[in-house]
Parts: structure tokens; C-alpha cells; sequence
């Protein structure tokens, strides 16, 4: 990932549109921000969250509240507490995400 062209700001999150995405089951709200080809995303999981698809994008990704549990297709799972963090590249490890609790994430991509 290249930044550039992107000059200094800030952003108040709260300020920032939601948009609603169903999962599986529960869903998802996001506030999105663009820089570029760079996404930005709060994102906030209801409990009992579980992503509709296997993902294959690259992430960054941050977990700020609750747990996220992320398992990859190769059957590995990994859970993440606030503070916790993973990364992947585009095409890398496909995988989906869910949480019994709630989750609030910040996420580049």
C-alpha cells in the first residue's frame, strides 16, 4: 500500500455517515472514510455477528471492544480482544469473521 496525495487531517468518527451490512446473521455498521485507493472503516458488530462470505481482501485491522474470532479456510481461528490486532494481504489466506459478544474494529484496507 502506497499513501500519498493525502494531506494532514482529522476525523471525527461520529460525524461519519453508518451504512448497515448484513451477516449471516447479526450485522454490521460501518462509517467509511476514502483516501485514494485507501479505505478507511470503523466498523461495529451486533452480538451474534457472522460474516456472509470468506473474505479475500487485504486488512489491517484493530479491535477496539468485545471479541472477534477470525478463522481462516484452512481451519485455523484466531480470537482478538481489545487491543489485538491482525494483518493480511489481498489474496492471501481467505477468511470470515464472527463474534458472540459485539465487536467495534478499526480497519484499513
Amino acid at each position: 500500500m502506497r499513501m500519498s496525495d493525502i494531506p494532514f487531517g482529522t476525523t471525527d468518527w461520529e460525524g461519519i455517515e453508518r451504512t448497515e451490512h448484513s451477516g449471516e446473521t447479526g450485522s454490521a455498521t460501518w462509517r467509511t472514510q476514502h483516501f485514494g485507493d485507501i479505505r478507511v472503516r470503523m466498523v461495529e458488530y451486533t452480538p451474534g455477528y457472522l460474516a456472509d462470505h470468506w473474505c479475500e481482501k487485504g486488512h489491517i485491522l484493530l479491535c477496539l471492544e468485545g471479541e472477534l474470532l477470525t478463522e481462516l479456510a484452512d481451519g485455523r481461528s484466531f480470537l482478538l480482544t481489545p487491543g489485538m490486532s491482525y494483518q493480511v494481504a489481498d489474496g492471501a489466506e481467505p477468511h470470515r469473521s464472527s463474534t458472540k459478544t459485539g465487536a467495534r474494529l478499526f480497519i484499513v484496507d
